[in-house]
């Protein structure tokens, strides 16, 4: 598969062009990656009106994951969240004020389009069949009574998924029942964007959903910040052609041509070896997983490149246990006080795998410990302001025990996954000020009266 945009820069590279033009540093290696570094001149198409070497790589991504459209984020799903969020808001004419169907797990990027485009959000809360406020699966049944009760339809059902500890909702049940009360069903599949490459496919456009984004750098290599809107191809019909001034609504006009290249590359790696690579991988995941189950080691069930562990269930702290997964050389992705959650692709090294193992392994199994979100599943949110109202208020910062009984002014959240744990517009409850101070964190933004 050919790849436009870094084809134009290697040879603009090359050309010995005198740079009369931004960045400011024409090139000149400080770093190393400069040369490589350009702005929109001759040649190089415009991300948001694109129409030359971008859309190009960007009709080949579209081609490699099936979707009606593909757009590409140089500012991460966050962007890619809010467009397809405007893009749901401008799908039919409202008569009401548009309310957005969410898991509670919802990333605080969804919070900011809610803001910046006014819409309320109707919370499905995590029970307590759920483990963790990073993990909240979305039931059909919890959908359908949601829509049966509703008085107006939401402008979409958003769900997480793979969320953060990697529970995975039935996305192509959710999406039958989307179909059948014609509301968009949109995933933040930003863990998930190799789901398309398994032997069957679990990417959400394939299973049916309207519109998904995909964190390209969570899971591909692709340098940090790309990011894929993917549209299927109902929503390309409905929605498409007000894609790209949706994005330009919200998006930086520099994008990073740094990461534009690397989402192009990424499209020829996907094209070639990237699939047995992945197979590769997922085989010596499972093998992993097994040892360690077989050990006693409470591997909690994950999407395919995750490996959790349930910390508390072996007596320690999952921000222990990542201390101590430090002490052999290895970083984990996330590590709160009951999980430890790491992630692993094609490019991780045999060490990787075994530093892990050997840190589990030599790990002593004490007494269970008590879940330390329990608090969470009593919480039962009390909205008195929009979303909107409440982050653009005056607002002042207080201690978190102070908390109880003020309106929630910026959203506070675990981060990361920066999920939040008090919802701007919010009464602030005791329930979340014990989750807060779980997180250890020490202050909050109210909405000053």
């Amino acid at each position: 598969m050919k790849t436009p945009i870094c084809d134009f820069i290697e040879n603009y590279q090359k050309s010995d062009t005198s740079r009369l033009h931004m960045p400011g540093h024409k090139g000149q290696n400080i770093i190393g990656f400069e040369s490589l570094d350009i702005t929109e001149i001759k040649g190089a198409d415009a991300l948001y009106e694109a129409d030359g070497i971008i859309a190009q790589s960007e009709e080949n991504a579209s081609k490699l994951f099936h979707t009606g459209k593909t757009l590409y984020s140089a500012e991460g799903s966050s962007l890619s969240i809010r467009t397809m969020i405007a893009l749901a808001y401008k799908r039919k004419p409202l008569k009401n004020r548009p309310v957005l169907l969410a898991g509670r797990n919802a990333h605080k990027a969804l919070l900011y389009a809610c803001a910046l485009l006014d819409i309320d959000i109707d919370w499905i809360m995590p029970n307590e069949e759920q483990v963790s406020i990073c993990s909240v699966v979305v039931t059909p049944e919890q959908v359908k009574q949601k829509f049966e009760q509703a008085d107006t339809l939401p402008i979409g059902l958003y769900i997480t998924s793979p969320d953060y500890l990697g529970q995975m909702s039935d996305i192509k049940a959710l999406a039958e029942v989307c179909k059948e009360y014609d509301v968009p069903l949109l995933v933040d599949n930003a863990h998930g964007a190799y789901l398309h490459f398994l032997p069957e496919s679990q990417h959400p456009i394939d299973l049916g959903a309207y519109m998904s984004c995909d964190s390209a750098h969570k899971t591909l290599p692709v340098v940090t910040g790309g990011s894929y809107l993917h549209l299927s191809q109902q929503a390309n019909q409905e929605v498409g052609p007000m894609a790209k001034a949706s994005m330009m609504l919200f998006g930086s006009t520099s994008p990073s041509y740094l990461i534009l290249q690397s989402l192009d590359r990424c499209n020829a790696y996907l094209d070639t070896s990237f699939r047995s690579e992945l197979k590769a991988l997922i085989q010596k995941l499972d093998q992993l997983k097994a040892e360690l189950i077989q050990a006693n080691i409470p591997v909690l069930p994950s999407e395919k490149t995750k490996v959790t562990i349930h910390a508390s269930q072996m007596g320690i702290h999952g921000y222990e246990l990542a201390e101590r997964l430090r002490a052999h050389h290895a970083e984990p992705e996330f590590a709160d006080s009951d999980f430890l959650v790491c992630m692993f692709t094609p490019q991780n090294r045999p060490i990787d795998f075994e530093r892990l193992k050997q840190t589990l392994l030599e790990t002593p199994h004490k007494q269970p410990l008590p879940s330390t979100q329990q608090a969470l599943f009593q919480v039962k949110p009390t909205r008195k302001l929009s979303i909107r109202q409440a982050i653009l208020s005056r607002q002042k910062f207080v201690p978190v025990n102070e908390a109880i009984g003020h309106i929630c002014s910026e959203p506070s959240v675990s981060c990361p996954p920066a999920i939040p744990i008090a919802v701007s517009g919010e009464i602030i409850t005791k329930e979340m000020v014990d989750v807060l101070q779980t997180y250890d964190v020490q202050t909050i933004a109210i909405v000053e009266e």
